[in-house]
């Protein structure tokens, strides 16, 4: 596994450095050799982020946690990383190649029980469907915070296109744009 480290508002050191690839490197038994881990740290005021993305085979497997300590935050983007792999190894083994994960490593800590029953898996319990209606992103936000949701789903009436409004974490917006290959 390659580690691309970066950080944003912060001079990594060589004992941060070490530590990050030291605990991402963990990951590498489950990946191949050729797949990338994207680490992205930053500081922003008291908060000490950093987010882990891991593209391979069409599939990202992507964290982020924040706490008061680098070291923290990297320990527990660590366990939320490999808690999302346990829980998504039978999807994602059955939407890529079966090359993708190394040596058909079994996906789970010691002492962690593991079983592939397909019963335990979240399934699609409830489709909704709604008329769209075309508006602009500002009336989105606005249609999103009245009905108290943390996304809504309309058409852009600029682009014609269908797009998603979400609340992020930070209090902010995202706008989620359909861009064709």
């Amino acid at each position: 596994m390659k580690i691309i480290l970066s950080g944003k508002n912060l001079n990594i050191t060589d004992s941060l450095r070490n530590q990050v690839n030291k605990k991402v490197s963990k990951l590498g038994r489950y990946f191949s050799e050729d797949v990338e881990a994207q680490v992205t740290m930053s500081v922003e005021g008291y908060r000490h982020i950093i987010e882990v993305t891991i593209p391979f085979d069409g599939v990202v497997v992507r964290a982020e946690e924040s706490t008061d300590d680098m070291y923290a935050s990297i320990d527990k983007v660590l366990d939320k990383l490999e808690r999302q792999i346990r829980k998504h190894r039978t999807r994602l083994g059955r939407r890529i190649k079966k090359s993708a994960f190394k040596n058909n490593v079994p996906l789970f800590s010691p002492g962690i029980p593991f079983e592939e029953d397909e019963e335990d898996e979240p399934r699609i319990v409830r489709t909704k469907r709604f008329a769209l209606k075309p508006m602009d992103a500002e009336e989105a936000a606005m249609q999103m915070e009245l009905l108290g949701h943390s996304f809504f789903v309309f058409t852009n009436a600029s682009s014609d296109e269908v797009n998603v409004i979400y609340k992020r974490k930070d209090g902010n917006y995202g706008l989620i744009e359909p861009e064709f290959l």
